[in-house]
């Protein structure tokens, strides 16, 4: 009995052994096959637009301050203490041409004028009697029987000469002790509005004294900077010497959207190109265009356009005809256009951009024929011929193209065109 134990212990690991290399055998005499397969093909999926030529006109955009097209200081002429100011004249005050903005205590000029008007008939009554005295010197010379003429002398001549020159002194005295007066009320020199106030009642004011700073509110202008570029896109040629003046009424017909914000609002104005800088700027190396805009106070405004206000500007510029358009970042390197073959496959062409924003670019080319199509898709690696799957904006595939009788390539969901 012993023996017999004794050889099952030692027969059981063999046998475990055994079996378990019998299973790795048996393992690896079953083991599958691999199958060498190919890998699939990728075909990139991109996002088509059909061009079609059309119109496109140029918009420049650009920006600038408003400003008045006049401003001024006003200064009186005589001296004085200020009497009275006018509701209008204080900051933010509109006036008309002519109105009476302040008013210089005029006493002393009102005298000065009494003074000099009386000047003035004494100097008359003293020419009156030089002439009398000069036609009866000659009434006397003639009875006398005198041989020859009488000298000035006894003519009373010079004495007549002094008396006219008194009179025409006494009367510029005159007009200048009443011009004196009127400048005593400071007036108006245009329709305008109160940029700053410098004076009051009970202030006295002489000749330099600043008044106040007002400025013209008929039109305002913006003075507009522009690359060469877009100025040529203008056809607006820089007059030159001894050519006639290019008129205003051609600027006239170049409109101008003025926009800006006002908290969530956009506000905008209209205008048009009045003028151009008769120099190019040498720091910024840029031409400057003048803008106008008509009563920039008026109630056909939205919102009054302030001096000071910083606008931006859109400028309706020169129109192309039969142009492609595309998203800018349809661009690849800032010259090639991704188009597609009949059989899906890409095509790269070189175009001349004729206009770019930051979000189209315009250009013409030739060998892009109307109804080619183009990808929308950045592709990171696009090579002439590679085969992609065109999609369409809402996310299904796009049928292939086929060609008409014309050999244009049309897509599934676009009609050929009217013969």
């Amino acid at each position: 009995m012993k023996k017999l134990l004794a050889l099952l212990r030692l027969l059981l690991p063999v046998g475990i052994l055994a079996a378990g290399f019998g299973l790795i055998v048996l393992l690896v005499v079953t083991k599958p096959q691999a199958e060498r397969r190919a890998p699939p093909e990728i075909v990139p999926k991109v996002e088509t637009t059909v061009l079609q030529p059309e119109p496109y006109t140029v918009e420049i955009e650009t920006q600038g301050t408003v400003r008045a097209r006049t401003q001024s200081t006003l200064i009186p002429e005589v001296s004085g203490k200020v009497v009275e100011v006018a509701p209008r004249f204080r900051e933010g005050g509109f006036f008309s041409r002519g109105d009476r903005l302040l008013q210089i205590d005029d006493s002393d000029y009102a005298a000065a004028v009494t003074l000099a008007e009386a000047d003035v008939a004494e100097a008359r009554l003293r020419l009156a009697e030089e002439e009398a005295q000069n036609r009866q010197a000659q009434e006397d010379w003639q009875r006398l029987g005198k041989d020859g003429a009488p000298n000035d002398l006894v003519l009373r001549r010079p004495q007549l000469a002094v008396a006219r020159a008194n009179l025409a002194a006494a009367e510029a005295q005159l007009t200048q002790a009443r011009r004196n007066l009127e400048r005593t009320t400071i007036r108006a020199p245009y329709d305008g509005r109160v940029l700053r106030k410098d004076v009051d009642v009970g202030q006295v004011v002489s000749p330099g004294t600043t008044l106040a700073t007002v400025y013209a509110v008929d039109y305002a202008e913006l003075r507009l900077p522009l690359t060469t570029a877009e100025y040529d896109l203008l056809d607006l040629p820089l007059p030159r010497r001894g050519a006639s003046a290019v008129s205003t009424e051609a600027h006239r017909q170049i409109p101008v959207l003025l926009k800006t914000r006002f908290g969530q609002r956009e506000v905008t104005w209209e205008g048009r190109i009045v003028r151009v800088e008769g120099a190019i700027d040498t720091g910024s190396r840029q031409v400057h265009v003048i803008a106008q805009v008509d009563d920039p106070y008026g109630t056909e405004h939205e919102e009054p356009l302030k001096v000071g206000l910083f606008v931006e500007a859109v400028i309706e510029g020169r129109t192309f005809e039969d142009v492609y358009r595309l998203p800018r970042t349809a661009l690849r390197e800032g010259k090639y256009v991704l188009t597609l073959t009949e059989n899906n496959r890409l095509h790269r062409v070189a175009v001349d951009p004729l206009w770019t924003t930051a979000k189209e670019v315009v250009f013409h080319d030739r060998e892009i024929e109307p109804g080619t199509r183009a990808s929308l898709t950045q592709l990171a690696l696009a090579v002439d011929g590679m085969e992609v799957r065109p999609m369409t904006k809402a996310g299904g595939e796009a049928a292939p193209a086929k060609p008409d009788e014309e050999g244009v390539a049309l897509r599934k969901d676009e009609e050929p065109p009217a013969s």
